[in-house]
């Protein structure tokens, strides 16, 4: 089952709808793709418990559930958990930084209401707050069965290089130029120089 939404608002970590998303649900794992430099988030919902052992990513680890919130026998409603978040991070554009003891939980609960308006209900735990804090993200669903999907990719004719600790520029005819004054060239040892 796919589903695609447009954009209208934009949100924290979780489904941050800044860009076109399309959803894959399959019987274990929900996928939340967003057309933008191929983003993608994983929400396993296989009923599998939290892993012992597992290092942090700027995703996170999310579990999550599918409900049927009005006994009609249909799921409609996604409650994820998101766990294992890597430091540091800001809760948005404020610069806030989360706790630098990396224990923040994440709770959501995703659903489309009658207007097929996507809501997500966010709420944040984390030693930095003085209590939870809840904030809704909305966008609005694109009823077109075949969105157009742009494609942007930063990687694609780019002219910069970074070679160790340092970025050079390619010129058009090949070559390495500096990006500042007095800047030394890379360190070819491993290249044969010609004589």
């Amino acid at each position: 089952m796919r589903r695609s939404f447009e954009v209208t608002g934009l949100g924290l970590k979780s489904v941050m709808a800044f860009g076109p998303m399309e959803w894959v649900v399959t019987p274990g794992t929900t996928y939340i793709m967003i057309g933008w430099h191929d983003h993608y988030r994983r929400i396993f919902t296989d009923g599998r418990d939290w892993p012992e052992n597992i290092d942090p990513t700027y995703a996170g680890y999310s579990i999550g559930r599918w409900i049927d919130q009005d006994g009609d026998g249909r799921y409609d409603a996604l409650e994820v958990e998101t766990r294992h978040l890597k430091a540091p991070r800001t809760y948005d554009a404020t610069g806030i930084p989360f706790h630098r003891d990396n224990q923040a939980v994440i709770k959501e609960r995703i659903y489309l209401d009658k207007s097929d308006m996507f809501i997500d209900e966010i709420t944040t735990i984390d030693h930095a707050l003085m209590r939870p804090w809840t904030v809704t993200k909305k966008a609005r669903r694109n009823p077109d069965p075949r969105p157009v999907w742009r494609t942007e990719a930063c990687a694609e004719q780019n002219s910069l290089v970074r070679i160790g600790n340092d970025a050079y520029f390619l010129s058009a005819d090949g070559y390495l130029m500096p990006t500042k004054k007095g800047q030394q060239p890379p360190d070819a040892r491993y290249f044969k120089q010609p004589r």
